[in-house]
């Protein structure tokens, strides 16, 4: 009897805090019903038979309206409503989401002699990312450890750990802390955050993709992030640099980051 909905993200999480109204032909308000954990909404009383204007809401979400044919039953099945995120982004289950070092990777690039480029990457790293209800209250945290860096060459290696760059034995940790979210697209977001590189902080925003979730086989979910930015080696006191022939820098004064993200949901598996 009533009226039957499940509202969904569309990755097919629960809308745990949607509203559904329901108004009749004259535009009067007959039902007004909240979903719950499940994002399952439900109401008892049965509706006259008839055509229904029905409303789904919920804050950070574009909402979603139809219209319902209830016959002699007075029940309104709804099936499943898929829920978009304003402006078309969209994020994981809200709750806390650990990262997973072994399914991620922390990578920078910079130029070399002008012509080629450098890979490197750090190996030890840890992070948690709280999804909130409201999508733009949610944050980001990050800890890498500095003197992990690995560019597979170990002369190289020890050298970027120095006071001439990382000065690992002084400020062993990077970290970051997002400060806000501002949805940037399909799926795309801008974080912003403050980094700490080598006793310095610096406000430094991050293009966030999110690219979709699904189970482990572990029993777990996984949700699954890309994030770039780019650095200036001085606004992190790093001057060190050696000029070859014609003037060219052997090192690139910008940093390309790039953040290749697994995190899993906590609580499950």
């Amino acid at each position: 009897m009533g009226l039957h909905a499940q509202v969904r993200t569309r990755d097919g999480w629960p809308v745990q805090h949607a509203v559904v109204t329901v108004t009749d032909g004259s535009g009067a308000q007959v039902l007004r019903a909240a979903a719950d954990a499940d994002g399952i909404v439900r109401s008892e009383p049965a509706l006259a038979p008839g055509a229904y204007t029905v409303v789904v809401t919920a804050v950070g979400y574009a909402p979603d309206a139809r219209t319902a044919l209830v016959g002699g039953s007075g029940r309104a099945e709804m099936g499943t409503v898929v829920l978009a995120r304003v402006g078309g982004t969209e994020l994981p289950e809200p709750g806390v989401w650990t990262l997973d070092a072994a399914h991620s990777s922390v990578g920078a690039v910079a130029q070399h002699l002008g012509i080629s480029s450098v890979h490197g990457r750090f190996t030890e790293f840890s992070g948690r990312i709280e999804i909130a209800p409201d999508a733009l209250a949610s944050r980001v945290e990050a800890v890498i450890a500095a003197g992990s860096v690995d560019t597979g060459n170990g002369l190289r290696d020890k050298h970027l750990r120095s006071p001439d760059f990382l000065d690992v034995d002084r400020f062993p940790e990077i970290t970051y802390r997002s400060t806000a979210l501002r949805p940037a697209g399909p799926d795309r977001w801008t974080v912003e955050g403050a980094l700490s590189l080598r006793g310095v902080t610096r406000e430094v925003p991050l293009d966030l993709s999110y690219l979709g979730t699904g189970p482990d086989p572990w029993g777990g979910v996984r949700a699954a992030f890309r994030a770039e930015t780019e650095l200036r080696r001085e606004d992190f006191a790093m001057n060190y640099n050696q000029v070859v022939a014609a003037g060219i820098a052997a090192i690139g004064t910008t940093l390309r980051v790039t953040l290749d993200i697994q995190a899993v949901r906590e609580g499950q598996g």
